[in-house]
């Protein structure tokens, strides 16, 4: 038998043979009692105090003694310094309950300057209210609580005064009165304006740029050079500046979408709906339209009081761009458009056409493109062919657009599009 064989409790061929195996014992059976025994000694020798606490003597883990329970309470020390310090435990007596208040003291003084306690007396509730001060000087100066009158609303505000000083300077209460301020508003009632506010109101330059211009004799006021500053006009003066007459107001540029069934003037005799009413309460200043749209016709139409640049508009020089949507009653030819674009000859001279162009897939709606501001000239030159205009629509003039401009709304054009305009660029 092998070493193998007998560490893995295997049996040779000789006792296979015999019918006979030797029978291993593991190591946890057998000698359990002197397994136990050596353990004792074994712990013995590490820990000496452990015989001592099997047999309930000594400190430490293990089973240890309980004493029954005793009135004396033991002696228990927390602190650092030796057994020897602590005080034995002391019990307190017992304190009757008595009606007086134990005297207490809680300053650090001795307890002889401690004053016994002495019940206050009950104060019965008068109407008079006692005296009470508050000042830090002595109680004979305090003065005994008087009783307010009540006072009767006459409707005159009482005297008031949040001074130190005596109450016999006083002012009565009254208005405050307004103070002057050292900048002062231009009256508008006597309806002078001085110069250079009139200028810079035109739109020109700004008012010390126009004392600028003052100074050269650049301006005239009635025909007459005026070069003192300080000089005021009137509404109904003629001021010019070169060879343009200026506004005294202030330049308002205004954008209307036309409705339908809306006359372009100021005023109709037949009470008539005007596109003014539209525009109603939009400034102070006075403005009017440029150029004219037909009752029937929508879209775009200026307002403003720059008598100038509303005369560039109007002007065919300019070429002031137009485009307008056409919606006819039938179809229109290839032939009547080429007719268009070449050119008709109308009552009052040539209608010149830019550009026209079928708008959609129906063939009765065009875009027409034109510069001329003749009367009516759009539904002359269809009429002329034999066509009838159903809806006529402007979507562009001088560079302006419909965009984000319901029907009937209006609004104030950005700085962008009035520099545009003054710079002649109405394409």
């Amino acid at each position: 038998m092998t070493n193998d064989q007998k560490k893995h409790g295997r049996a040779s061929t000789r006792e296979r043979k015999a019918g006979t195996r030797p029978r291993i014992v593991r190591k946890s059976e057998g000698n359990t009692s002197r397994n136990a025994e050596d353990k004792d000694d074994v712990r013995k020798t590490v820990n000496p105090r452990f015989a001592e606490n099997k047999e309930g003597k000594g400190e430490g883990r293990g089973r240890t003694f309980k004493p029954k329970f005793s009135d004396e309470k033991p002696q228990r020390d927390f602190r650092s310094r030796p057994k020897e310090d602590s005080k034995p435990y002391e019990k307190r007596e017992k304190r009757e309950w008595t009606d007086e208040k134990p005297k207490r003291n809680f300053r650090s003084g001795p307890k002889e300057d401690n004053k016994p306690y002495e019940k206050r007396e009950k104060r019965e509730w008068t109407d008079e209210k006692p005296k009470r001060n508050f000042r830090s000087g002595p109680k004979e100066d305090s003065k005994p609580y008087e009783k307010r009158e009540k006072r009767v609303w006459t409707g005159e505000k009482p005297k008031r005064n949040f001074r130190s000083d005596k109450t016999d300077d006083r002012k009565p209460a009254g208005k405050r009165e307004q103070r002057s301020t050292s900048i002062t508003k231009e009256k508008v009632y006597d309806g002078l304006t001085r110069l250079n506010k009139y200028i810079a109101n035109s739109g020109v330059c700004s008012r010390r740029e126009a004392d600028e211009l003052i100074k050269c004799g650049a301006v005239k006021v009635n025909g007459e050079i005026i070069t003192e500053l300080g000089t005021k006009v009137k509404s109904s003066d003629v001021v010019e500046y070169g060879d343009q007459r200026l506004n005294a107001e202030k330049p308002v540029y205004l954008l209307l979408n036309k409705p339908k069934d809306y006359i372009t003037t100021s005023d109709d005799p037949q009470k008539r709906r005007t596109v003014l009413s539209l525009v109603a309460g939009a400034c102070k200043e006075r403005i009017f339209p440029v150029g004219r749209l037909d009752r029937n016709t929508t879209g775009l139409l200026l307002f403003t009081n720059d008598g100038e640049l509303a005369k560039k508009l109007l002007h065919p020089k300019y070429n002031v761009r137009k485009v307008y949507h056409v919606e006819l009653d039938k179809n229109i030819t290839k032939a009547d458009m080429e007719k268009i674009s070449a050119g008709l000859e109308l009552e009052d001279g040539v209608a010149e056409v830019d550009e026209i162009v079928w708008s959609s897939d129906a063939k009765n709606a065009v875009g027409l493109e034109i510069h001329i501001g003749k009367n009516r000239v759009v539904r002359r030159i269809f009429e002329s062919l034999g066509y009838h205009v159903v809806k006529l629509d402007r979507v562009i003039f001088a560079g302006l657009t419909k965009k984000n401009l319901p029907r009937a709304k209006w609004r104030f054009l950005s700085e962008k599009e009035v520099n545009h305009l003054k710079m002649n660029n109405f394409s």
